[in-house]
């Protein structure tokens, strides 16, 4: 015998105050089965997770390293009851909606911040029989709101002017050794909508020596709330290179990057943690030197 959960929208996401529906599926191969009832938990919570540099502060960061519950249901789906031989669907629906004080946020499999949201079955069968067991993951993607989208649009494309002398963290003498290089270009947005591509151009100025690679960098920053202050981490989500080899000059070249959806979420800011992102923009050139840029970007829904 097995149990299952499946949801009757195929992509799993939901919005704040839609109604989530499915069946329980019980497969029995045996003639019929006693039970003692099916219920079904919907729980939904953010967890935070201390990075290895943060573990000698764990004594000021268990307030914030005990998971947040978000949302939580207990639905009986059925009784004590027989189930009989072959397929048994049962429906199940709840209405998502947050606990009192609480609010939802966008589904989010980060490093040391996640949000998650799932559906758990259990059908317990008696003393000499295991309960079955089965946990399925639904996403949440927040309601969009009309005036930041509108804000957004409106906002003309971020310039940029990368030279030796915008060139931060390096001291004054080693800016000597640097060739006279120049790269200009835009970001169409800095802020940008999650569904949407990041876009933009760069163009190779000046450079007189030869270029390896220009790749496109985007990066979570993490933050934790503690008693003394806060943990801040930043890590890659992923590593786009658009141009291979040296970059032909005065050529305009595109910047094309897709969010990815669960390892992105709208820029979130709370009491307890952050969850916001920023673009590298690196070049390498040959002898494994390198620039980077970084640009901070807001995502909205």
């Amino acid at each position: 015998m097995s149990i299952d959960v499946k949801f009757n929208r195929v992509s799993k996401t939901y919005h704040p105050g839609e109604k989530v529906t499915g069946v329980v599926v019980v497969s029995n191969r045996d003639s019929a089965t006693k039970h003692a009832g099916i219920n079904l938990t919907v729980e939904g919570n953010v967890s935070l997770q201390l990075s290895a540099r943060s573990v000698g502060i764990f004594e000021a960061f268990y307030s914030s390293v005990k998971p947040q519950p978000l949302i939580y249901y207990e639905i009986p789906v059925s009784p004590a009851a027989k189930v009989p031989e072959g397929v048994t669907e049962i429906p199940f629906e709840f209405v998502l909606k947050p606990l009192t004080g609480s609010q939802l946020h966008d589904t989010y499999h980060g490093v040391y911040v996640n949000v998650r949201y799932s559906v758990a079955v259990e059908m317990p069968r008696g003393m000499l029989s295991s309960t079955l067991k089965e946990v399925r993951e639904f996403f949440v993607e927040l309601n969009r709101d009309p005036e930041v989208m509108e804000a957004a649009r409106a906002a003309k494309p971020f310039k940029f002017r990368i030279s030796p002398e915008s060139l931060l963290n390096v001291k004054e003498s080693s800016k000597k050794k640097i060739p006279e290089f120049l790269f200009e270009g835009h970001l169409n947005r800095v802020r940008c909508a999650i569904s949407e591509a990041f876009e933009g151009e760069i163009i190779v100025k000046k450079c007189p020596v030869n270029i390896r690679s220009i790749e496109l960098q985007l990066v979570r920053v993490e933050t934790c709330n503690h008693v003394e202050g806060e943990t801040r981490e930043a890590t890659e989500i992923q590593n786009i290179q658009i141009a291979d080899g040296n970059a032909p000059r005065n050529l305009a070249i595109p910047i094309h990057m897709v969010f990815p959806r669960l390892f992105t979420c709208c820029t979130t800011v709370t009491k307890q943690f952050k969850v916001e992102f920023e673009v590298n923009l690196i070049v390498l050139f040959e002898g494994d030197h390198m620039v980077t840029e970084n640009f901070p970007i807001l995502l909205y829904r």
